[in-house]
C-alpha cells in the first residue's frame, strides 16, 4: 500500500503542481493567475511568519521560553485537526477524479492513503511557516543547541500527522454513518459555523486582554495550560522532550507512532473506502423514491434552485458564502437587545460622539457582512468538470448568469433588510430615512451580486482539484473580497462624515445613484462577457 500511495501522490502532484504549470504552459492569463497566487501566499506566510515570532518573543521574554516547543505542538496540532476535519469531505471522498483513480490496478486503501497524503502536503507549507518561525525565536532568545534544532526540523514533519489522521477517521466514521443519507453535510456545516463564530470572538477576547494590560498574566496562563494539555498528549510530550531533553529515543518513538497510525488508519478506511464514495455519490438513486406532482419553474428560477441545492451539498461552499448572513443575523438580534448605543460604545471603546452620526453608515455596516463572498463569485467556476453539460443546455450563457444572480439575491436581500430594519429600530431611525436606508441595502446587495459574477466570470477556473481551490483560494474570490472589504470600510467613514454636512436623506440618495450606477455597469459588463464565452 505505501509504494502504491507515494506513486499515486507523485503523479498527482506533478499534475496539479502550480509551479509545474507556469513552467510548461503557454497560456500567458494562465501564467498571470498563478504567479499573483504565488505573491499573495507570499504575503500571508509574511504575516503568519511575523505574527509567530512576536508570540514567541513574547513568551520569551516572560522568561517562559520552555514553553515554546510544546506552544508550537498544541497550534500545529489544533490547526491540522480541524482543518483536516474540514477538508476530508472534499479530498478523500466524492473528490474529482475518483472513477479514473479507481480504475487503476491500485488497492482502496492505496488510494484513500494518496489523497489524505496529498492533503498532507498541501498542507505542510502552512505548519513549516508556524514552526520554523517558532524555532529560529526560541533559539535566538534560549541559545538553543544544534541538535535541539535539528531534532525540531525533523520532527515538524510528523507532528501534524497524528491530528490528521484523527480527523481523517473522525470524517471517515461520519462518512461511514451518514452514507445512505442525503444530508450528511449537515454535522460538518454546523461545526464549521460553530468554529468560525469562535474565530470571530477571538478579536473581542485579545482586544480586553491588551486594553485592560492582562498580557503578562495571559502569557503565564497559556504557559500553564500548554503544559497541562501536552502532559495529556503523549506525542506532543515526545516532541517537547526532545527538543528540550535532545531525546533522541522521544523523537523516533514519535517517528515511529506516526507512521504506524498512518498504516493501520488507511488500511481500516481502505476496506470501506469504494462502499462509502459509492452511497455520496448515488443519493438519487434512492429505492425510497415516490411519485408526487412536479413543479414548474421559470428558467431563472431553475437555475436559482440548482444553485441552492449545490451550495447546500457542499459544506465549504455553505459555510464560506452563508457566513455573512448568519453574523448579520447574530448582530442584528444583538443590536435590539442591548440596544444600538450600546454596541457602538462597545466597538469604540466608548468614545465621546454623537452616535446619532453613524446612522448613515448603517447600510454599509450590514454590507460589509452581507458582501464578505457572494456566491456568483465561485459559482461559475464549481461547474468544473460539468462545464460541458452547461454549454450544451438550450439557453443562452446571459441566462445562465442571471439566474446564478437571481440566487444570490435571493440569498443576501432578506438578510440585509433584516439587519438594516434592526438596526434602524434600535437606533430610532426616522421612518423616511429608514425606507432610504433599506432601498440602499437592497441596491448594495445588487452591487454586490453583479460584481462578484464579473469577477466569477472572467477569473473562471474549470481544472480544479478540489472546490476548495476556488471558493476559498481563487483569484476571482480575492479581487472580489479584498478590495470589497477595504472600500466598505472606507464609505462607512465617508457617510459619517457626509452626514455631519448634509441632511442624513441626501447621502442616502447620493450613494443609492452611485451604487446603482456601479451595478448597471456591472451588470452589463456580465453580458458582455457572457457573449464573449458564448
Amino acid at each position: 500500500m505505501k509504494n502504491n500511495a507515494f506513486l499515486l501522490l507523485r503523479t498527482l502532484l506533478l499534475s496539479t503542481s502550480s509551479i509545474n504549470i507556469l513552467k510548461h504552459t503557454t497560456d500567458k492569463k494562465k501564467k498571470g493567475r498563478i504567479i499573483g497566487g504565488f505573491v499573495g501566499l507570499a504575503l500571508l506566510y509574511a504575516m503568519l511568519m511575523a505574527y509567530c515570532i512576536a508570540t514567541c518573543a513574547g513568551l520569551c521574554a516572560q522568561g517562559l521560553g520552555d514553553s515554546v516547543p510544546a506552544f508550537c505542538v498544541m497550534i500545529l496540532s489544533g490547526l491540522a485537526l480541524v482543518f483536516t476535519f474540514f477538508k476530508t469531505n472534499g479530498y478523500l471522498f466524492n473528490f474529482k477524479e475518483y472513477d479514473m483513480l479507481m480504475s487503476l490496478p491500485f488497492g482502496s486503501a492505496a488510494v484513500a492513503g494518496c489523497k489524505f497524503l496529498y492533503m498532507y502536503v498541501k498542507s505542510l507549507p502552512w505548519y513549516l511557516i508556524i514552526s520554523y518561525s517558532m524555532m529560529g525565536t526560541y533559539a535566538y532568545f534560549t541559545g538553543a543547541g544544534v541538535l535541539p534544532l535539528i531534532l525540531w526540523f525533523l520532527l515538524t514533519f510528523f507532528v501534524p500527522l497524528i491530528p490528521m489522521l484523527a480527523a481523517s477517521l473522525l470524517g471517515f466514521l461520519i462518512a461511514r454513518i451518514s452514507a445512505g443519507f442525503k444530508k450528511s453535510n449537515v454535522v460538518q456545516t454546523v461545526l464549521s459555523v460553530l468554529i468560525v463564530l469562535f474565530a470571530f470572538s477571538i478579536r473581542f477576547i485579545l482586544e480586553d486582554v491588551f486594553r485592560n494590560d492582562k498580557v503578562e498574566q495571559v502569557l503565564e496562563k497559556t504557559s500553564d495550560v500548554t503544559e497541562q494539555v501536552i502532559g495529556k498528549y503523549p506525542p506532543g510530550a515526545w516532541f517537547a522532550n526532545a527538543v528540550t531533553g535532545g531525546s533522541i529515543l522521544q523523537a523516533l518513538l514519535l517517528i515511529a507512532v506516526s507512521t504506524g497510525l498512518f498504516l493501520a488508519v488507511f488500511t481500516l478506511v481502505g476496506r470501506s473506502y469504494r462502499n462509502i464514495n459509492s452511497s455520496l455519490k448515488n443519493h438519487a438513486a434512492s429505492g425510497k423514491y415516490r411519485m408526487t406532482s412536479q413543479k414548474t419553474r421559470s428558467t431563472l428560477q431553475a437555475i436559482a434552485f440548482k444553485e441552492f441545492k449545490r451550495m447546500m451539498g457542499s459544506t465549504i461552499y455553505a459555510t464560506n458564502v452563508g457566513m455573512g448572513e448568519i453574523l448579520v443575523t447574530l448582530v442584528s438580534v444583538a443590536t435590539l437587545i442591548l440596544g444600538f448605543d450600546r454596541i457602538v460604545d462597545m466597538v469604540t471603546q466608548n468614545a465621546p460622539f454623537d452616535h446619532a452620526l453613524l446612522q448613515p453608515a448603517i447600510p454599509f455596516i450590514v454590507y460589509f457582512f452581507i458582501g464578505m463572498v457572494a456566491s456568483t463569485v465561485c459559482s461559475p467556476s464549481l461547474e468544473g468538470k460539468n462545464y460541458w453539460i452547461v454549454q450544451s443546455l438550450p439557453i443562452e450563457k446571459k441566462t445562465l448568469y442571471q439566474g446564478k444572480m437571481l440566487y444570490n439575491m435571493y440569498l443576501t436581500v432578506p438578510f440585509a433588510l433584516l439587519g438594516t430594519l434592526c438596526m434602524c429600530i434600535s437606533a430610532r431611525v426616522p421612518f423616511l430615512n429608514a425606507i432610504l436606508y433599506l432601498i440602499l441595502s437592497v441596491v448594495l446587495c445588487a452591487f454586490s451580486t453583479a460584481w462578484g459574477c464579473v469577477c466569477g466570470i472572467k477569473h473562471m477556473r474549470l481544472d480544479w482539484e478540489n472546490e476548495v481551490e476556488v471558493i476559498k483560494q481563487g483569484v476571482g474570490v480575492v479581487i472580489y473580497m479584498f478590495p470589497n472589504m477595504f472600500v466598505v470600510m472606507g464609505l462607512c467613514v465617508l457617510t459619517v462624515v457626509m452626514g455631519r454636512a448634509m441632511d442624513h436623506k441626501l447621502v442616502a440618495l447620493v450613494f443609492i445613484v452611485i451604487a446603482g450606477a456601479l451595478t448597471a455597469l456591472s451588470y452589463r459588463k456580465v453580458l458582455r462577457l457572457s457573449r464573449e464565452r458564448g
